[in-house]
C-alpha cells in the first residue's frame, strides 16, 4: 500500500513532465481573468465577506486563532480523513461538524451560509499550493475516486476522463472544456449567476451525461474530490474563483 500511495503522490509530477497542467483560471478569457483578479470585481468575494461577517457572529475564534492566520492553506488539504469516522471528509463537512458542536444543529447544504463561510476559509489559502495529506489512510477512498473519474456513466454512457483528460482545450457548446482542477471552489460560475461548491459541479456533471447524480456528501462524492484534489496537487490554489 505505501507504494502505492507514493505512487499516486508522484503522479501529478510525472503528467507534468509530459504536458504542463492547465488549471480553470489558464483557460478562461483574458476579460474572466481580469474580473477574477480584481476582488472588486470578483462576485465571488460577496460571498466570502458574508463568510467574514460569519466567522465573526459564530464566534469562531473562541476555538481558532483570526482565519487570516489559523484558516492559511487549510483548504488546500481537504478532503482529509477523519479518525472517528474513519473515513475521509470535505471543509464542508469539517465545518458542519463545528456548526453541531456549538449549535446542535447543521446547515443545509449548497446553502448560503455553507457557502459564504467555505468562501472566507478558502480565501485564505489563495495562492497556497494544493497540499493533499499524505496518510495512507486516505489510499482506499483515492483508488475509488479514480475508478469513479474513470467509469463511464449515464445513457451518454461517457467518463470524467473522456472529457477532462482527452479532450481538455477543446470546445463543448462553445465552452472551453477544463481539466478539472478543483483549485478554485466554491466559485461563482457566470452559468449559475451564482456561488457553488464541487459537489454541485459534479453533479451537474452527472446530469449532464444523463446519470442519476449523487446525494449530498456521498461516499462516491467525497471520494472523486479527494482524487481530484490529488491530481490538482502543487497547483496554486485560487479560490474563491470566477468561471464561465
Amino acid at each position: 500500500m505505501r507504494r502505492a500511495l507514493v505512487a499516486l503522490l508522484l503522479l501529478p509530477l510525472l503528467l507534468g513532465a509530459s504536458a504542463p497542467r492547465r488549471s480553470g483560471y489558464d483557460m478562461m478569457s483574458p476579460a474572466l481573468q481580469a474580473m477574477q483578479r480584481d476582488d472588486g470585481s470578483n462576485p465571488a468575494m460577496l460571498w466570502a465577506d458574508g463568510g467574514r461577517a460569519l466567522w465573526q457572529q459564530w464566534a469562531c475564534g473562541r476555538c481558532h486563532a483570526p482565519a487570516e492566520q489559523s484558516m492559511r492553506g487549510v483548504a488546500a488539504r481537504y478532503p482529509a480523513f477523519d479518525a472517528a469516522l474513519k473515513k475521509p471528509i470535505t471543509l464542508a463537512q469539517r465545518i458542519q461538524q463545528c456548526r453541531r458542536l456549538d449549535h446542535g444543529a447543521e446547515l443545509p447544504p449548497e446553502s448560503e451560509d455553507l457557502l459564504s463561510i467555505s468562501a472566507w476559509i478558502a480565501l485564505q489559502s489563495r495562492g497556497q499550493p494544493v497540499a493533499p495529506p499524505a496518510d495512507e489512510r486516505l489510499q482506499p477512498f483515492r483508488a475509488r475516486g479514480q475508478v469513479l473519474f474513470e467509469r463511464r456513466i449515464g445513457q451518454l454512457n461517457l467518463s470524467c476522463a473522456q472529457c477532462h483528460d482527452q479532450r481538455a482545450g477543446e470546445k463543448l457548446g462553445g465552452s472551453t472544456i477544463p481539466e478539472a482542477h478543483p483549485t478554485g471552489y466554491p466559485l461563482y460560475r457566470l452559468e449559475w449567476q451564482g456561488l457553488g461548491s464541487l459537489q454541485r459541479r459534479l453533479r451537474n456533471c452527472a446530469a449532464g451525461v444523463r446519470a442519476q447524480p449523487w446525494d449530498w456528501n456521498a461516499e462516491e462524492m467525497v471520494d472523486l474530490e479527494l482524487y481530484l484534489m490529488q491530481r490538482a496537487a502543487g497547483m496554486a490554489m485560487d479560490a474563491p474563483a470566477v468561471r464561465p
